[in-house]
Order: structure tokens, then C-alpha cells, then sequence
């Protein structure tokens, strides 16, 4: 995230508000998972706080390494495998849903490669022009960048469910002017507007827009 680790901490409290409340809203056990977005979210910016604690010499060594490390591990190895799993489990049977076990599949190679870049290689954090950026030499790599584009953004973007696929537009609309202005922080600034972005989930959740038995339409109350 941009600014300091004030800001990422404001951040986490007010998206994981938003994200425990949008849990509350969630009926059905396929739903769970993305339900559940803002909250991990949330989480993720709580600990890029401590990574910023860390770049300012406020807390020791140690914490900053793991603060690095656990935010890389989400960021690079799990949302990847995360986001198109979450939307395959709404998924009614069809093609989408094959397409989509597709990307969830693309998802795991992203997750496997890069988790393993994580633990085997150091992760180097710096401030560049108030934001953090990220460079571990394992993650750089422009297949594994395409890879993680498709298994997040396209899974989102197949959904039969209309609110999951705005939430894919809006997601790579995002993508693409971070990548244009802030490309040297892309990590850390695309997850921050991620981050803000499923507070929408909230409003889906709480309106009963996402129906997994027949997208796109309102279940009888």
C-alpha cells in the first residue's frame, strides 16, 4: 500500500469490519470462500503494515523478514489459486464451470511455483516513491506474471454470476492503470485496490445477488 504503515492499519480495520459483516451474510457453504475475500484481505494489509514498521527500522529484524514473507506468500502464491477457487465453488455445472477449473488448475502451477520462489529465494522490500515494492528474482519472471493474470482475473471474468464478473472488470481495470503508473510497486499497490474493491462483496452479499443455484437471480425470501 501507498503512504505508511498508518494507512495500511486504518485500511485493515475498516476492510475487515466490512469483511466479518459480509461473512455474516453469507448462506450457503460453496459461497464461504468468497465471502470471505475482504476479510483475507484485510489480513493481508495488516501485514504489510508491520512490513512498513520493518522499512523504518520500528520493529526487529526477525518480524520484518516474516512480515515480508507472509505478505509475498499471499500476494504471489495463494490468491492466484484462491480467487479462481473461490468463484469455481459458485459455480453451477456447465462449461463456465470447466473453464474455470481450468484457471483454478493454472492457479495451483502459479501457486506451486511461487510459493516455492518464496521459500527458496530472498524476497527484497524497498520504498520507491512512497509505496513498497517487492522483488524476489523466483516471482519476476513474465510467464508466471501472465499466468497469475489469467487464473485470478479470467476465472472472474467467466462466472455465469453477473456481480462476480463486474467484480472481475472492475478488478482488471485496476490491474492495468497500476501497471501503467505504479508498475514498480504492482504487488503491493494492486492488493491495496483489491483490497478496497471487494468492500462491493458486502453490498452483493447483504442484497442477495449471489444465488448459486441460478445466477443472477434473487432467491424467494
Amino acid at each position: 500500500m501507498c503512504f505508511s504503515a498508518t494507512a495500511n492499519f486504518i485500511a485493515s480495520a475498516g476492510i475487515g469490519g466490512v469483511g466479518i459483516a459480509t461473512l455474516r451474510e453469507v448462506k450457503r457453504s460453496r459461497a464461504l470462500l468468497f465471502g470471505a475475500t475482504p476479510l483475507l484481505f484485510a489480513l493481508h494489509q495488516f501485514v504489510e503494515a508491520f512490513v512498513w514498521l520493518g522499512l523504518e527500522g520500528r520493529i526487529g529484524t526477525t518480524a520484518f523478514e516474516w512480515a515480508v514473507f507472509l505478505f509475498m506468500l499471499y500476494a504471489q502464491g495463494i490468491l492466484p489459486l484462491l480467487m479462481p477457487l473461490a468463484v469455481l465453488l459458485l459455480e453451477p455445472r456447465g462449461w463456465r464451470r470447466h473453464a474455470i477449473a481450468a484457471c483454478t488448475a493454472l492457479g495451483a502451477v502459479v501457486f506451486a511455483r511461487a510459493t516455492y520462489a518464496v521459500l527458496a529465494r530472498p524476497t527484497r522490500a524497498v520504498i520507491e516513491h512512497h509505496s513498497i515494492a517487492y522483488h524476489n528474482a523466483g516471482t519476476d519472471a513474465a510467464w508466471i506474471a501472465g499466468a497469475y493474470v489469467v487464473a485470478t482475473c479470467a476465472a472472474l471474468l467467466l462466472s455465469s454470476h453477473r456481480v462476480v464478473r463486474w467484480f472481475g472488470i472492475a478488478n482488471v481495470i485496476g490491474l492495468t492503470i497500476v501497471l501503467l503508473v505504479k508498475g514498480y510497486a504492482f504487488t503491493s499497490v494492486w492488493c491495496l485496490y483489491a483490497a478496497v474493491l471487494s468492500i462491493m462483496l458486502f453490498w452483493q452479499f447483504r442484497h442477495h445477488h449471489v444465488n448459486i443455484d441460478r445466477p443472477n437471480c434473487r432467491p424467494a425470501q
